[in-house]
């Protein structure tokens, strides 16, 4: 255990455990993203308890995050992720205490470190957000209003096809297959359709 006092080892499994607690966070469920990230947690929790860190430079840490959520947030904003990416650096290389100036922490470690690790979750978050913003492909509420054809003859039941899908529907008056059909509601999966022509009335 004694390769786990190494402090650039330590900053790296401290590092690859908080991305990947991360990640589970935003895909929870797999168990696999859990149990990585408690498991290097630990280990560099162990490696810190015993080589101790500096207070000011876990603070620059913390703060670091305040200026990347807001460049997340708002576009156009690449300064605040300059500036949480210096902060991660700082905070990083000063993490483990040291004798004199020079950090425990390799300068050149930490700096590609960072930037791979704060490109990646900007990517990821981007990524989450438009997710999180995209219509639902299968919005069953965005049909109603949209046109499309009888593929069978429709009244208590029938087939009619919208929006390139073929949808099970049902409407109150009889509708010939092969006619221009409006979408006007839906129940559940079933959609509930007009002839297009009587719709217009």
């Amino acid at each position: 255990m004694e390769i786990l006092f190494d402090p650039n080892l330590a900053y790296v499994l401290l590092v690859l455990g908080s991305v990947s607690l991360l990640l589970a966070i935003v895909t929870p469920g797999t168990g696999i993203l859990e149990v990585g990230a408690l498991f290097l947690l630990a280990l560099a929790g162990y490696a810190v308890y015993n080589l101790g860190f500096n207070l000011w430079a876990l603070i620059v840490l913390v703060l670091s995050v305040i200026p990347f959520v807001y460049a997340m947030r708002k576009p156009k904003r690449e300064a605040f992720l300059a500036l949480s990416l210096l902060g991660v650096i700082v905070g990083s290389v000063y993490l483990f205490p040291t004798h004199g100036f020079w950090p425990a922490v390799n300068p050149i470690l930490a700096i590609v470190v960072s930037a791979v690790t704060t490109a990646f979750l900007w990517l990821v978050v981007q990524k989450a957000i438009q997710v999180y913003h995209a219509r639902p492909s299968h919005d069953l509420g965005a049909l109603i209003g949209q046109t499309g054809e009888a593929k069978t003859r429709v009244q208590e039941e029938g087939s009619v096809q919208v929006g390139g899908e073929l949808w099970s529907a049902r409407s109150e008056k009889a509708i010939p297959a092969g006619s221009r059909v409006r979408v006007v509601g839906r129940e559940g999966f079933i959609l509930v359709v007009e002839r297009e022509d009587q719709s217009k009335k």
